[in-house]
C-alpha cells in the first residue's frame, strides 16, 4: 500500500489542538503501524504554542491520553515520534512566520527527501479557513515547483449558503477544486461507504432500490451526551447546522444517489450533487409542518444527570438554538417520487447510535391476517447500522411453530468485526490516507457544499423569524412527541434502536 503514497510532508495547523491529539496524531500513527505510510515522510505540526520538537513528541505521542498502554509499548512509536517536528506561529498569517514554515518545510524535504510535495491540514477554528490558505499562496507554498499541495479543511464549511460560497471563492483563488479536500469523518466510515457496495454489486438489493419496493427512508443519529462546557460554542450552530447539512445529507446522498458510471471520485461525486439538486426545498410554511427543532431540559441519561440546555456554561437563558431535529422531506426524481425520507438527530438521547433503516412495502394483500392480526404489521425492513456495532440486519416475517399461521418478525445479520481479524480502521485514518493518495471521492466537493446549504438555508431563516415553534423533551427520552407526528399518513414510525444490532427477542440463526 505504501508505494500507492507519494513522499510528502503532512504539515497540521492547530496540532497543539484537542482534534490534532484526539484523532489525527493516533490516525497517523495507525497508517505507520499498519505499513501505510511512504518511507520518505515527515510530520510538521504548527501552532501559536511555544513548542520544542521535543516538547511537541512528548506532549502529542507520549502522553497522549488517546494511545491506549499497548501502543504506547510499542517500538513502532519511538520510531514514530522521530518523523513529528514543531514549527511555533505568532500569527498563521504573519509574514515572517510563514517565511520560518516556509523554510522548515525546505530542510525536511531535504533531510527526509520528500520533494516539493505538501499536505496541509486546518485543523484550526472556522475563522482561519481563507486566512490560511492565502498566506500560503503569498509565499508559493501553494503551488510549490515539482512537486503539489493539497489542503483539508474540517466542518463546519461555512454558516450558511452565502458564507459558504464565499470562502469556496477565497480557497479556489489560491487552490484548484482538485487539490481542495473537505474533509467529513462520517464519509471515512466503512459502513457508509459500503451502502453504495450494498445498493449497487447486489442483484437483490439494486432492483427493489426505488418507489415501487420502499415505503420510507429514515436515518438517526443520536448522541447521549449534552453541550458540556461547549454551550457557548454550540449556542452558534446548532444541531441542523452541526449534523444535517454534512454528516447526515452526506449519509442520505450515499443511501438515495443514482449509480455513478464508474467507482471513481469524479463519477460519484457528480452523483451526489444530483441528488442534493433533487432535494425538495422546505420553505415558509412548510418547515413547521415538515421540521421539528426541540431543546432538552434536565434528565438523565447513560452519562448520568444533565442539566436543561439552557441551564448549560455559555448558553443563554433565552436560547431558542435546537439540540434535536426531526424532519419529512422528499426527493423528486424518478426513483424516488412520492417516497418519505425523515432524518432525526439530536443530544441528550438514550443511545449513541447511528443508523439507516429501509422500510420495504408490505404484499398487497395480507393473507394471514385472520391467523393473526400482527401479519398486518409485518414489515419488512434493511437496517444499516453505521455505529457502534456495525453491521447490517434484514428484519423479515416467519411462520411461528405451531398450529395455523402466526407470523413473527425475525433478523438475519452481519457484523463488520466477523469480516476481519483486524481493527474496522478508523474513519480519520481513512480519510488522511485517500487525501496522500489524491482520492477525493470520499470528500465533499465544493458545488456540493453549496447545494446542501442551500436545502437547509430557508429552514434557517423560517426559525430565525420564529414562524415554527421550538419544543421540548426531557434528557434520557428519544425526543418530542411532536416528532412523531412527522409520520401521519405513512403506516410506520421511528425505529428506536437498541443497544445491541438486532435484539435478542428477534434474533434467529438461519
Amino acid at each position: 500500500m505504501a508505494s500507492t503514497v507519494e513522499p510528502h510532508i503532512l504539515v497540521i495547523f492547530g496540532a497543539s489542538g484537542d482534534l490534532a491529539q484526539r484523532k489525527l496524531i493516533p490516525a497517523v500513527y495507525d497508517l505507520y503501524r499498519g505499513g501505510y505510510l511512504p518511507e520518505h515522510f515527515a510530520l510538521l505540526g504548527a501552532s501559536r504554542t511555544d513548542y520544542s520538537d521535543e516538547d511537541f513528541r512528548q506532549k502529542v505521542v507520549f502522553e497522549n491520553e488517546f494511545f491506549d498502554e499497548e501502543k504506547k509499548q510499542e517500538p513502532k512509536l519511538k520510531e514514530f515520534a522521530k518523523l513529528l517536528f514543531y514549527q511555533d506561529l505568532k500569527r498563521y498569517d504573519g509574514e515572517d512566520d510563514i517565511k520560518k514554515l516556509k523554510q522548515r518545510l525546505q530542510d525536511l524535504s531535504k533531510e527526509f527527501t520528500t520533494g516539493n510535495r505538501f499536505i496541509f491540514y486546518l485543523s484550526t477554528p472556522p475563522k482561519l479557513y481563507s486566512t490560511i490558505p492565502k498566506a500560503l499562496a503569498a509565499s508559493g507554498l501553494n503551488k510549490p515547483a515539482d512537486g503539489w499541495a493539497r489542503i483539508v479543511i474540517e466542518k463546519p464549511f461555512g454558516y450558511d449558503e452565502a458564507s459558504a460560497k464565499q470562502l469556496n471563492e477565497e480557497i479556489q483563488s489560491v487552490f484548484p477544486e482538485n487539490n481542495i479536500y473537505r474533509i467529513d469523518h462520517y464519509l471515512g466510515k466503512e459502513t457508509v461507504q459500503n451502502l453504495l457496495v450494498t445498493r449497487f454489486a447486489n442483484g437483490f438489493f439494486e432492483p427493489l432500490w426505488n418507489r415501487n419496493y420502499i415505503q420510507s427512508v429514515q436515518i438517526t443519529a443520536a448522541e447521549t451526551v449534552g453541550v458540556g462546557s461547549r454551550g457557548g460554542y454550540y449556542d452558534e450552530s446548532g444541531a441542523l447546522r452541526d449534523m444535517i447539512q454534512n454528516h447526515l445529507l452526506q449519509v442520505l446522498a450515499h443511501v438515495a444517489m443514482e449509480p455513478p458510471i464508474r467507482a471513481d471520485a469524479y463519477s460519484i461525486r457528480g452523483e451526489k450533487m444530483k441528488l442534493f439538486q433533487s432535494l425538495r426545498p422546505i420553505q415558509g410554511e412548510q418547515v413547521a409542518q415538515q421540521v421539528v427543532r426541540a431543546q432538552y431540559t434536565a434528565g438523565h441519561t447513560k452519562e448520568g444527570d444533565v442539566v436543561a440546555y439552557r441551564d448549560a456554561e455559555g448558553v443563554p437563558d433565552d436560547s431558542m438554538t435546537e439540540t434535536y431535529v426531526g424532519m419529512k422531506f422528499f426527493i423528486d426524481n424518478w426513483r424516488w417520487a412520492g417516497v418519505p425520507f425523515f432524518i432525526r438527530t439530536g443530544k441528550c438521547l438514550p443511545l449513541k447510535v447511528t443508523e439507516v433503516v429501509i422500510t420495504f412495502k408490505n404484499p398487497p394483500q395480507a393473507i394471514f391476517a385472520s391467523y393473526d392480526d400482527y401479519a398486518m404489521k409485518c414489515d419488512n425492513q434493511l437496517i444499516i447500522r453505521i455505529q457502534p456495532d456495525e453491521g447490517m440486519a434484514m428484519e423479515f416475517g416467519m411462520k411461528v411453530p405451531g398450529e395455523g399461521f402466526r407470523v413473527k418478525n425475525v433478523d438475519m445479520d452481519f457484523f463488520y468485526r466477523d469480516l476481519t481479524t483486524k481493527d474496522v480502521p478508523e474513519s480519520y485514518s481513512r480519510l488522511l490516507l485517500d487525501c496522500m493518495k489524491g482520492d477525493p471521492t470520499l470528500y465533499a466537493r465544493g458545488d456540493s457544499v453549496e447545494a446542501a446549504w442551500g436545502f437547509v438555508d430557508p429552514i434557517l431563516e423560517a426559525w430565525e423569524k420564529n414562524e415554527a415553534p421550538l419544543v421540548m423533551y426531557e434528557a434520557g427520552t428519544w425526543g418530542p412527541t411532536e416528532a412523531d407526528d412527522l409520520w401521519d399518513g405513512v403506516g410506520n414510525t421511528w425505529r428506536n434502536p437498541p443497544e445491541s444490532l438486532t435484539e435478542d427477542k428477534h434474533y434467529t440463526k438461519l
